[in-house]
């Protein structure tokens, strides 16, 4: 593909309350195996994108980690390759980034250097499959300055927490609002954006020379009166995990067949980093129904529609209810979880009950003896 990739994968979300103190939105562990930002890296792939930046600012460390190889995504080739790039002091700058836009100017010579005509834009927390040359054909059709992946959301979705757009009938972008207070339309973007490299490289000088640091509020709606700037719509599933409620929600429609069937049987594949871990082990009285369970874990009691991360530990008589447990989790006996999230590395004492009430999903950060220093 005659592109280059950005992943936006710097930014923190209070929405994702405790989830997002550890680690960054883009790590977040999906559907047993995977981290938010290999839904990304592997559409890139599968569109054959070979250069690809990824942007990490907060709470880096556990991305960082999971990036340390571009094999998973098969990027390491003689041509192209990941790039991780993360905010450093120079002589002319010492922030951090402070918005997108501010991101990709302080990276700007990742652009400079590159050959490819086009660039492919997007964010890292999307659960999603795309064929990011199909985006790109209708941009070159269209002879667009900036595409910007649309989709109409579902009756009663909360879309005031997106950027709503809406176009006229040729598909051109007439009205562009970031989180509105209160939405016109149902038609929101995802975060995926197509255009020229030599354009978008003249756009953002310009926001650095204006002290702009946003790209949606400083680029796409700043120039939509001015550039070509039209909506390409998906159809296809499509889930943006930026709050706890989203977030469990995208890993328990992993719990549905169809959904199951469309991003692990169906072609392209979603690629992650592979731990070398024994299957999961089912001890006699071990009852599990409607649930994801990961390599390295060993399930003693009853799990019920849940999601079980990798290495966890599920005691005697326990009982997991609609519930999501992360990675290297112990529960000890007779404990009794549902609607909850367990953060990773907890150790649930035995007899222990935890339960979300009134429908909220509840937190559980336990840190006990299991890890303390001798």
């Amino acid at each position: 593909m005659r592109a280059i990739g950005i992943v936006l994968a710097g930014g923190n979300n209070n929405r994702m309350k405790a989830l997002s103190q550890k680690r960054a939105i883009c790590a977040m562990p999906i559907a047993g195996s995977y981290r938010s930002i290999d839904f990304t890296l592997s559409n890139m792939s599968n569109s054959h994108i070979q250069r690809v930046a990824v942007f990490t600012q907060y709470n880096a460390k556990s991305l960082n980690e999971h990036l340390s190889s571009s094999k998973w995504w098969d990027f390491g080739r003689k041509q192209g390759g990941l790039y991780v790039l993360t905010p450093a002091v120079t002589a002319e700058n010492s922030n951090w980034y402070r918005g997108t836009a501010d991101a990709i100017y302080q990276n700007l010579s990742f652009l400079k250097n590159s050959h490819e005509p086009y660039v492919v834009i997007a964010s890292g927390d999307g659960v999603y499959k795309m064929d990011y040359n199909k985006v790109l054909e209708y941009h070159i059709e269209k002879k667009a300055d900036i595409t910007v992946v649309c989709r109409d959301m579902e009756p009663g979705t909360n879309v005031e927490r997106f950027g709503t757009v809406r176009m006229n009938e040729e598909f051109r972008i007439e009205e562009f609002e970031e989180k509105p207070l209160q939405a016109k339309t149902n038609t929101i973007s995802c975060g995926i954006y197509v255009l020229r490299r030599r354009q978008l490289i003249e756009m953002i000088e310009k926001c650095a020379e204006e002290d702009r640091y946003d790209f949606v509020r400083d680029i796409l709606i700043r120039y939509k009166d001015v550039k070509r700037i039209f909506g390409y719509k998906m159809k296809d599933y499509w889930r943006n995990i930026a709050s706890v409620e989203d977030y469990f929600g995208a890993n328990m429609d992993f719990l549905r067949a169809d959904v199951r069937d469309y991003f692990f049987k169906q072609y392209p594949d979603i690629y992650s980093k592979v731990d070398d871990l024994p299957p999961a082990k089912y001890n006699p009285g071990a009852c599990v129904k409607n649930s994801l369970v990961s390599s390295g874990c060993i399930v003693n009691g009853t799990l019920e529609d849940s999601v079980v991360f990798k290495k966890s530990y599920i005691g005697n008589n326990c009982v997991i209810k609609n519930s999501i447990i992360l990675n290297d989790v112990y529960i000890g006996d007779n404990s009794y979880i549902e609607n909850c999230i367990v953060e990773s590395r907890d150790t649930i004492r035995a007899n222990s009950r935890y339960v979300g009430d009134d429908g909220k999903i509840r937190i559980v950060v336990e840190r006990n003896e299991r890890y303390t220093m001798s």
